[in-house]
Protein backbone atom coordinates (compact mmCIF):
# COMPACT_ATOMS: atom_id res chain seq x y z
CA UNK A 1 0.00 0.00 0.00
CA UNK A 2 1.20 3.52 -0.75
CA UNK A 3 2.15 5.77 2.12
CA UNK A 4 -0.58 8.22 3.22
CA UNK A 5 -0.11 11.88 2.30
CA UNK A 6 1.24 14.39 4.81
CA UNK A 7 -1.37 16.98 5.75
CA UNK A 8 -0.51 20.49 6.90
CA UNK A 9 -2.63 23.66 6.88
CA UNK A 10 -5.24 22.04 4.62
CA UNK A 11 -2.64 20.88 2.07
CA UNK A 12 -2.06 17.21 1.33
CA UNK A 13 1.46 16.31 0.18
CA UNK A 14 1.52 12.90 -1.53
CA UNK A 15 4.23 10.37 -0.74
CA UNK A 16 7.27 10.82 -2.96
CA UNK A 17 6.54 14.50 -3.65
CA UNK A 18 7.45 17.93 -2.30
CA UNK A 19 5.46 21.10 -1.83
CA UNK A 20 5.78 24.56 -0.29
CA UNK A 21 3.01 25.33 2.17
CA UNK A 22 2.36 28.85 3.45
CA UNK A 23 1.11 29.08 7.03
CA UNK A 24 -0.72 32.42 7.62
CA UNK A 25 0.94 34.46 10.37
CA UNK A 26 -0.33 38.03 10.25
CA UNK A 27 -1.17 41.01 8.06
CA UNK A 28 1.12 44.04 8.05
CA UNK A 29 -0.27 47.55 8.63
CA UNK A 30 -0.22 48.15 4.84
CA UNK A 31 -2.38 45.02 4.36
CA UNK A 32 0.50 42.82 3.13
CA UNK A 33 -0.04 39.23 4.30
CA UNK A 34 2.80 37.49 6.16
CA UNK A 35 3.29 33.73 5.99
CA UNK A 36 5.61 31.15 7.45
CA UNK A 37 6.64 29.05 4.47
CA UNK A 38 7.61 25.40 4.92
CA UNK A 39 9.02 23.04 2.31
CA UNK A 40 7.60 19.55 2.83
CA UNK A 41 9.58 16.56 1.55
CA UNK A 42 7.32 13.54 2.02
CA UNK A 43 9.28 10.41 1.17
CA UNK A 44 7.85 7.39 -0.59
CA UNK A 45 8.91 5.10 2.23
CA UNK A 46 8.04 5.47 5.92
CA UNK A 47 10.47 6.87 8.45
CA UNK A 48 10.84 9.61 11.07
CA UNK A 49 9.61 13.16 10.70
CA UNK A 50 12.26 15.84 11.16
CA UNK A 51 12.32 19.63 10.89
CA UNK A 52 15.11 22.05 10.02
CA UNK A 53 14.53 25.71 10.87
CA UNK A 54 16.46 28.93 10.39
CA UNK A 55 16.13 32.65 11.17
CA UNK A 56 14.28 32.35 14.46
CA UNK A 57 16.39 35.46 14.96
CA UNK A 58 15.86 37.55 11.85
CA UNK A 59 19.49 38.60 11.40
CA UNK A 60 20.83 35.03 11.44
CA UNK A 61 20.92 34.73 7.66
CA UNK A 62 23.58 32.04 7.55
CA UNK A 63 20.95 29.43 8.45
CA UNK A 64 18.86 30.50 5.46
CA UNK A 65 21.81 29.83 3.15
CA UNK A 66 22.37 26.43 4.80
CA UNK A 67 18.73 25.58 4.15
CA UNK A 68 18.94 26.73 0.53
CA UNK A 69 21.88 24.43 -0.14
CA UNK A 70 20.30 21.57 1.80
CA UNK A 71 17.19 21.70 -0.39
CA UNK A 72 19.40 21.36 -3.49
CA UNK A 73 21.07 18.19 -2.20
CA UNK A 74 20.35 15.32 -4.60
CA UNK A 75 20.24 12.87 -1.70
CA UNK A 76 16.80 14.20 -0.69
CA UNK A 77 15.25 12.39 -3.67
CA UNK A 78 15.83 9.14 -1.72
CA UNK A 79 14.33 10.42 1.54
CA UNK A 80 12.62 8.05 3.95
CA UNK A 81 10.07 9.64 6.24
CA UNK A 82 9.24 13.34 6.12
CA UNK A 83 11.40 16.45 6.25
CA UNK A 84 9.91 19.85 7.09
CA UNK A 85 12.16 22.79 6.25
CA UNK A 86 11.42 26.37 7.36
CA UNK A 87 14.03 28.75 5.90
CA UNK A 88 12.72 31.85 7.72
CA UNK A 89 10.76 31.53 10.96
CA UNK A 90 10.91 35.22 11.91
CA UNK A 91 9.98 36.97 8.65
CA UNK A 92 9.55 40.32 10.41
CA UNK A 93 13.13 40.39 11.68
CA UNK A 94 14.50 38.91 8.45
CA UNK A 95 13.00 41.65 6.30
CA UNK A 96 14.15 44.36 8.71
CA UNK A 97 17.63 42.82 9.11
CA UNK A 98 16.91 42.69 12.82
CA UNK A 99 17.35 39.97 15.42
CA UNK A 100 14.02 40.88 16.98
CA UNK A 101 10.34 41.23 16.20
CA UNK A 102 8.82 44.69 15.53
CA UNK A 103 7.95 45.08 19.23
CA UNK A 104 11.59 44.29 20.17
CA UNK A 105 10.70 40.88 21.58
CA UNK A 106 13.09 37.96 21.11
CA UNK A 107 11.12 35.15 19.44
CA UNK A 108 13.36 32.59 21.10
CA UNK A 109 12.06 33.71 24.49
CA UNK A 110 8.36 33.57 23.50
CA UNK A 111 7.74 29.80 23.55
CA UNK A 112 5.32 28.08 24.00
CA UNK A 113 3.28 31.13 23.04
CA UNK A 114 -0.47 31.52 22.74
CA UNK A 115 -2.79 32.10 19.76
CA UNK A 116 -4.10 35.34 21.33
CA UNK A 117 -0.92 36.86 22.80
CA UNK A 118 1.69 39.24 21.41
CA UNK A 119 2.96 38.90 17.85
CA UNK A 120 5.92 36.86 19.11
CA UNK A 121 3.66 34.68 21.23
CA UNK A 122 1.38 33.95 18.27
CA UNK A 123 4.29 33.19 15.96
CA UNK A 124 5.88 30.89 18.55
CA UNK A 125 2.58 29.05 19.07
CA UNK A 126 2.12 28.56 15.32
CA UNK A 127 5.65 27.26 14.76
CA UNK A 128 5.54 25.00 17.81
CA UNK A 129 2.24 23.33 16.98
CA UNK A 130 2.29 23.25 13.17
CA UNK A 131 5.94 22.22 12.78
CA UNK A 132 7.82 21.20 15.92
CA UNK A 133 5.21 19.04 17.62
CA UNK A 134 4.59 17.09 14.42
CA UNK A 135 8.21 15.96 14.32
CA UNK A 136 10.25 13.29 16.08
CA UNK A 137 13.27 15.61 16.29
CA UNK A 138 14.70 18.73 14.69
CA UNK A 139 17.70 20.96 14.02
CA UNK A 140 17.51 24.71 14.67
CA UNK A 141 20.12 26.87 12.93
CA UNK A 142 21.58 29.98 14.55
CA UNK A 143 24.55 32.34 14.36
CA UNK A 144 26.21 34.79 16.71
CA UNK A 145 24.61 38.17 17.18
CA UNK A 146 25.69 41.06 14.97
CA UNK A 147 29.34 42.13 15.43
CA UNK A 148 30.32 38.69 16.79
CA UNK A 149 31.19 35.40 15.14
CA UNK A 150 30.93 31.79 16.30
CA UNK A 151 32.98 28.74 15.48
CA UNK A 152 30.60 26.05 14.12
CA UNK A 153 29.29 24.22 17.17
CA UNK A 154 26.40 22.04 18.29
CA UNK A 155 24.78 22.85 21.62
CA UNK A 156 23.14 20.10 23.64
CA UNK A 157 21.38 19.79 26.96
CA UNK A 158 23.56 18.21 29.68
CA UNK A 159 22.50 14.60 30.19
CA UNK A 160 20.37 14.43 27.02
CA UNK A 161 21.56 11.28 25.23
CA UNK A 162 19.44 11.84 22.12
CA UNK A 163 20.77 15.28 21.21
CA UNK A 164 24.27 14.14 22.25
CA UNK A 165 24.12 11.41 19.62
CA UNK A 166 22.69 13.81 17.05
CA UNK A 167 25.58 16.18 17.77
CA UNK A 168 28.15 13.41 17.32
CA UNK A 169 26.50 12.41 14.05
CA UNK A 170 26.44 16.07 12.92
CA UNK A 171 30.20 16.35 13.30
CA UNK A 172 30.70 20.07 14.01
CA UNK A 173 34.12 21.04 15.41
CA UNK A 174 32.71 21.56 18.91
CA UNK A 175 29.89 20.07 21.00
CA UNK A 176 29.02 22.35 23.90
CA UNK A 177 26.86 21.47 26.90
CA UNK A 178 24.42 24.35 27.21
CA UNK A 179 21.55 24.51 29.75
CA UNK A 180 18.01 25.11 28.51
CA UNK A 181 16.57 28.60 28.79
CA UNK A 182 13.03 29.53 29.73
CA UNK A 183 10.97 30.54 26.73
CA UNK A 184 13.36 29.04 24.17
CA UNK A 185 12.33 26.74 21.34
CA UNK A 186 14.81 24.11 22.47
CA UNK A 187 13.58 24.21 26.06
CA UNK A 188 9.89 24.01 25.20
CA UNK A 189 10.40 21.25 22.63
CA UNK A 190 12.41 19.22 25.15
CA UNK A 191 9.63 19.58 27.73
CA UNK A 192 7.19 18.17 25.18
CA UNK A 193 9.42 15.26 24.15
CA UNK A 194 10.86 16.56 20.86
CA UNK A 195 14.68 16.70 20.92
CA UNK A 196 16.10 19.75 19.12
CA UNK A 197 19.76 20.09 18.21
CA UNK A 198 21.04 23.67 18.11
CA UNK A 199 23.69 24.56 15.51
CA UNK A 200 25.55 27.85 16.09
CA UNK A 201 27.95 29.20 13.47
CA UNK A 202 29.12 32.41 11.86
CA UNK A 203 27.98 35.99 12.31
CA UNK A 204 24.70 37.89 12.14
CA UNK A 205 23.90 39.40 8.72
CA UNK A 206 26.92 37.68 7.14
CA UNK A 207 27.73 34.46 5.30
CA UNK A 208 30.68 32.24 6.22
CA UNK A 209 31.65 29.48 3.79
CA UNK A 210 33.11 27.09 6.36
CA UNK A 211 30.09 27.50 8.62
CA UNK A 212 27.67 26.92 5.73
CA UNK A 213 29.46 23.80 4.55
CA UNK A 214 29.69 22.41 8.06
CA UNK A 215 25.97 23.01 8.52
CA UNK A 216 24.85 21.32 5.30
CA UNK A 217 27.17 18.34 5.81
CA UNK A 218 26.07 17.98 9.42
CA UNK A 219 22.35 17.93 8.62
CA UNK A 220 22.87 15.31 5.92
CA UNK A 221 24.86 13.19 8.39
CA UNK A 222 22.05 13.37 10.95
CA UNK A 223 19.52 12.36 8.29
CA UNK A 224 21.76 9.46 7.34
CA UNK A 225 22.23 8.36 10.95
CA UNK A 226 18.43 8.30 11.40
CA UNK A 227 18.15 6.06 8.31
CA UNK A 228 16.29 8.80 6.44
CA UNK A 229 18.92 8.97 3.68
CA UNK A 230 21.24 6.39 2.06
CA UNK A 231 24.94 6.58 2.87
CA UNK A 232 26.06 7.25 -0.71
CA UNK A 233 27.54 10.72 -1.12
CA UNK A 234 27.45 11.57 2.60
CA UNK A 235 30.92 11.39 4.12
CA UNK A 236 31.40 10.76 7.81
CA UNK A 237 33.48 13.32 9.66
CA UNK A 238 37.12 12.22 9.75
CA UNK A 239 37.64 13.91 13.12
CA UNK A 240 35.58 13.60 16.27
CA UNK A 241 34.01 16.76 17.67
CA UNK A 242 35.68 18.38 20.65
CA UNK A 243 33.47 17.95 23.72
CA UNK A 244 33.22 21.04 25.92
CA UNK A 245 31.56 20.87 29.33
CA UNK A 246 31.03 24.59 29.65
CA UNK A 247 32.09 28.03 28.49
CA UNK A 248 32.25 31.66 29.50
CA UNK A 249 32.91 35.04 27.92
CA UNK A 250 36.11 36.97 28.55
CA UNK A 251 35.31 40.66 28.83
CA UNK A 252 37.26 43.80 28.01
CA UNK A 253 39.12 45.07 31.10
CA UNK A 254 39.04 48.59 29.66
CA UNK A 255 37.51 50.55 26.82
CA UNK A 256 39.47 51.47 23.70
CA UNK A 257 40.80 50.03 20.45
CA UNK A 258 40.79 46.23 20.34
CA UNK A 259 43.55 44.29 18.58
CA UNK A 260 42.91 40.53 18.58
CA UNK A 261 45.81 38.08 18.22
CA UNK A 262 43.88 34.81 18.26
CA UNK A 263 40.92 33.55 16.24
CA UNK A 264 37.99 31.18 16.73
CA UNK A 265 38.98 27.53 16.59
CA UNK A 266 42.35 28.10 18.24
CA UNK A 267 43.28 26.13 21.32
CA UNK A 268 44.91 28.35 23.95
CA UNK A 269 46.72 27.79 27.23
CA UNK A 270 46.37 29.65 30.51
CA UNK A 271 48.21 32.96 30.31
CA UNK A 272 48.21 33.24 26.51
CA UNK A 273 47.72 36.83 25.32
CA UNK A 274 44.53 36.91 23.25
CA UNK A 275 44.17 40.63 22.59
CA UNK A 276 45.32 44.09 23.57
CA UNK A 277 43.19 47.16 24.23
CA UNK A 278 44.67 50.64 23.88
CA UNK A 279 43.39 54.17 24.25
CA UNK A 280 43.41 56.26 21.03
CA UNK A 281 46.59 58.10 22.10
CA UNK A 282 48.48 54.87 22.77
CA UNK A 283 49.29 55.99 26.32
CA UNK A 284 47.66 52.97 28.00
CA UNK A 285 47.57 49.38 26.77
CA UNK A 286 45.94 46.48 28.59
CA UNK A 287 46.39 42.83 27.63
CA UNK A 288 43.57 40.30 27.72
CA UNK A 289 44.96 36.90 28.74
CA UNK A 290 43.36 33.47 28.81
CA UNK A 291 42.42 32.67 32.43
CA UNK A 292 42.45 28.95 31.65
CA UNK A 293 43.17 26.52 28.84
CA UNK A 294 40.43 25.95 26.27
CA UNK A 295 39.25 26.57 22.72
CA UNK A 296 37.98 29.89 21.40
CA UNK A 297 34.45 29.28 20.08
CA UNK A 298 33.40 32.90 19.56
CA UNK A 299 34.77 36.42 19.45
CA UNK A 300 33.88 40.05 18.88
CA UNK A 301 34.78 41.44 15.46
CA UNK A 302 34.48 45.19 16.06
CA UNK A 303 37.80 46.91 16.86
CA UNK A 304 36.21 49.36 19.31
CA UNK A 305 35.07 48.12 22.73
CA UNK A 306 33.69 49.47 25.98
CA UNK A 307 34.85 48.22 29.33
CA UNK A 308 32.96 44.99 30.06
CA UNK A 309 32.18 44.12 26.44
CA UNK A 310 32.36 40.41 25.58
CA UNK A 311 35.52 39.81 23.54
CA UNK A 312 36.26 36.06 23.46
CA UNK A 313 34.06 33.04 24.17
CA UNK A 314 36.28 30.42 25.79
CA UNK A 315 35.11 26.80 26.11
CA UNK A 316 36.59 24.20 28.44
CA UNK A 317 38.07 21.24 26.56
CA UNK A 318 37.72 17.60 27.52
CA UNK A 319 40.74 15.41 28.27
CA UNK A 320 41.10 14.07 24.71
CA UNK A 321 41.17 17.31 22.80
CA UNK A 322 42.94 17.30 19.44
CA UNK A 323 44.26 20.70 18.40
CA UNK A 324 44.09 19.70 14.71
CA UNK A 325 40.34 18.95 14.76
CA UNK A 326 39.21 22.24 13.20
CA UNK A 327 41.91 22.18 10.51
CA UNK A 328 41.09 18.57 9.63
CA UNK A 329 37.38 19.31 9.34
CA UNK A 330 38.04 22.39 7.21
CA UNK A 331 40.17 20.36 4.81
CA UNK A 332 37.51 17.66 4.56
CA UNK A 333 34.71 20.13 3.84
CA UNK A 334 36.78 21.92 1.21
CA UNK A 335 37.32 18.60 -0.59
CA UNK A 336 33.75 17.31 -0.22
CA UNK A 337 32.14 16.79 -3.67
CA UNK A 338 28.64 17.80 -2.45
CA UNK A 339 29.76 21.44 -2.54
CA UNK A 340 29.92 22.31 -6.22
CA UNK A 341 28.83 25.93 -6.02
CA UNK A 342 31.00 29.01 -6.12
CA UNK A 343 32.46 29.76 -2.74
CA UNK A 344 30.95 32.65 -0.83
CA UNK A 345 33.43 35.48 -0.25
Amino acid sequence: MSRPPFEIAGTRVAAGTTDVVNLPVSILPDHTPVHMSVKVHHGKRPGPTMFVSAAVHGDEVIGVEIVRRLLRAPQLSSLRGTLLVVPVVNSFGFLNRSRYLPDRRDLNRCFPGTPSGSLGSRLAHLFLHEIVMRCDFGIDLHSAAIHRTNLPQCRITPGDKITAKMARDFGAPVILNSPLRDGSLRGEAAARGTPVLLYEAGEGLRFDEFAVRAGVAGILRVLRAQDMLPAKGIAKSKSSSLICKGSHWLRAPAGGLLRTFRDTGEVVEKGDVLAAISDPFGHVEVELKAPAAGILIGRAILPVVNEGDAVFHLAELGPRADEDTVEDMTAQLEADPIFDEDEII
